[in-house]
């Protein structure tokens, strides 16, 4: 490369040294106790994986009590994975579900258009929504509870420590659905319409067709939603600091909640950035796994 074209690379370099790589490698060294300062060289302490020791031990982060007697709180990760395992095949099968049913229905951009209100609202009021919802008295939830004679599950969801952190997870699919429609019906229209209309003449059922047919042919659109689902789902912050900041009692305490609260409430800058490593740690392979399934 000569030196003209690199020229035009500098500012860009510069800006992205400073932005991102920066951050990045102080944050990486401050989790091992290590300050590093512009312009210093140097460290108030040697090195030493102590922050790591004291987050895996914590029962914020990792509750053992919890997960043996299979009760909430059970620590910042396992509600994480929890998240992951509840939110992902929703989302994901719904919205390839409705991009299917919606295919040649009348009215069908309206309806995908409501569905993906979700992601056009601010993920802050998108927390609020979810409180409102879940309120006893107020709450469509609960409503439609006592609709169905079902009172008895009639309760302030977001209060409660065995429900709070699932009520967050059911209506957070609502926020995510439309992602996976959005991008499911896009894949749709790229299949020709033959392929299936000869399944049909063959007698293939709907079932059939949908884990036959379309599904082996949408499996690209599938690791893209499956992907960003994933990290979207680890990185979740917003909904819970709204709805419930973690609590009650923890129990739906999330490892962006945590990292914040060691940044903002105990001022513990190093645990922060311990907690904040180890969730890039888990979030990278996904995002390297994704890139190369994207790149074939």
């Amino acid at each position: 490369m000569d030196l003209e074209k690199l020229s035009f690379l500098l500012p860009a370099l510069a800006l992205v040294s400073v932005m991102v790589i920066y951050p990045i490698v102080a944050t990486i060294l401050l989790s091992f106790n290590v300050d590093l300062v512009i312009g210093a060289d140097v460290a108030s302490a040697p090195p030493s994986f102590e922050n790591y020791v004291e987050a895996m031990s914590s029962r914020e982060l990792l509750n053992w009590r919890g997960v043996e007697a299979r009760r909430l709180p059970m620590g910042a990760l396992v509600h994480n994975a929890l998240w992951v395992l509840i939110h992902l095949p929703l989302t994901t099968f719904l919205g390839l579900l409705l991009a299917v049913l919606l295919q040649n229905v009348k009215g069908a951009s309206m309806i995908r258009s409501m569905i993906f209100l979700g992601m056009v609202v601010p993920m802050v009021v998108g927390g609020l929504l979810i409180a409102f919802s879940f309120d006893e008295d107020i709450g469509i939830v609960n409503l439609f509870f006592k609709g169905l004679g079902l009172g008895a599950l009639a309760k302030t969801w977001t209060t409660y420590p065995d429900t709070a952190l699932f009520a967050l997870i059911l209506g957070s699919v609502w926020l995510w659905t439309g992602f996976s429609l959005v991008a499911y019906s896009a894949g749709l229209a790229s299949i020709p319409k033959e392929v299936v209309e000869a399944a049909m003449i063959d007698g293939a059922g709907f079932g059939t067709i949908l884990f036959r047919i379309i599904m082996p042919l949408l499996k690209p659109v599938t690791v893209a939603v499956v992907a960003m689902t994933i990290i979207w789902d680890l990185k979740i912050f917003d909904i819970v600091y709204v709805a419930t900041r973690g609590g009650p009692g923890g129990a739906s305490m999330v490892l962006s909640i945590l990292m914040w609260d060691y940044f903002v409430r105990a001022g513990d800058y190093a645990m922060s950035a311990t907690i904040a490593t180890i969730l890039t740690l888990i979030i990278l392979p996904v995002a390297v796994i994704w890139v190369k399934l994207a790149t074939r």
